[in-house]
């Protein structure tokens, strides 16, 4: 794209990095206050999904289950499937109470999986997915730091921690079921968040091989140019995935539902974060670097 010299991205960043720091604190308040809304994933207990041959109402199915007094649940429904999920692991008894009375009442030709998670398999699961976590981002930290100096190291982790957690936190806030998938869907989306930043931080070292660096303006400038020769690029690819993860929220099932909404939001999150956040994080960091003072030439005798 061709640079224009009317909009100054990074001007224009502290609305955003406001934006960020709000959501963020709300998201520290809500984690600290509420915790997250762990799946059966994640928590012990029965997780039903059962397959409808034919509408079925929600009252009928609340009823029904009050009738056989299983316990506290969480009920998701779908055009054809239903979702169950309860606090406590259904015995065999109650599993095979709960198969036969809903084909008996209900839909005699429904199908029904039951699939429990106990209490070890439960923070089993937790640590792992922890583990994945932070292996990955300990990895893209080596890269980057091989890969770049410190400063552009520093401010890509302060990006891709910062997409991270907004995805956290506004799952969070909301009281949105975390699960295997929302783990994947982080993990994804700090791949992509560290595929756009990197873009720009290789463009903006580019670019400073053969400027010529007299005062932080002209460094402010460079970085302002650098991002709109990437910006084309950097839209194209997260269109392009948000059309996929779009399509997904709207016509998959309920099973992956959460998992496209994470990836949206980790999509945005990650677009502007790499433009408003990273880059001047980086010239903020590289302003404060002392010159280099020229070599001193030897004095010649006459």
């Amino acid at each position: 794209m061709r640079y224009n010299s009317k909009f100054d991205f990074v001007k224009s960043s502290k609305p955003f990095i406001i934006f960020s720091i709000l959501i963020t604190v709300l998201g520290i308040g809500a984690l600290i206050f509420a915790g997250f809304n762990y799946g059966v994933d994640f928590r012990a207990g029965s997780n039903v999904d059962i397959v409808l041959s034919k509408p079925v109402a929600n009252e009928e199915i609340n009823k029904f289950l009050t009738e056989k007094n299983v316990g506290h649940y969480t009920m998701t429904t779908g055009t054809d499937r239903v979702s169950l999920r309860f606090d406590d692991i259904l015995t065999d008894v109650q599993e095979k109470e709960l198969k036969a009375g809903f084909t008996e009442k209900l839909d005699p030709n429904a199908s029904m999986e039951v699939n429990t998670v106990d209490v070890q398999m439960a923070r089993e699961l937790q640590f792992n997915a922890l583990l994945a976590l932070s292996l990955a981002s300990l990895g893209i930290l080596i890269y980057i730091s091989f890969r770049f100096e410190w400063r552009f190291a520093l401010a890509a982790i302060i990006a891709l921690v910062h997409d991270a957690f907004i995805v956290i936190s506004i799952f969070s806030i909301f009281r949105l079921e975390v699960n295997l998938t929302f783990i994947v869907a982080v993990l994804t989306i700090i791949g992509y968040s560290i595929n756009d930043t990197i873009v720009i931080f290789d463009r903006i070292r580019e670019n400073l091989r053969f400027a010529k660096i007299k005062s932080p303006v002209d460094l402010a400038i460079l970085v302002n140019r650098s991002i709109w020769e990437t910006l084309t690029r950097s839209i194209n690819t997260v269109v392009t995935v948000v059309f996929g993860a779009l399509a997904l929220y709207i016509f998959g099932s309920e099973s992956i539902r959460l998992f496209s909404l994470a990836i949206l939001i980790g999509l945005v999150a990650g677009a502007y974060s790499s433009i408003f956040i990273a880059s001047p994080i980086w010239l903020a960091l590289r302003s404060k670097a002392k010159p280099k003072s020229a070599p001193k030439t030897p004095a010649t005798t006459s």
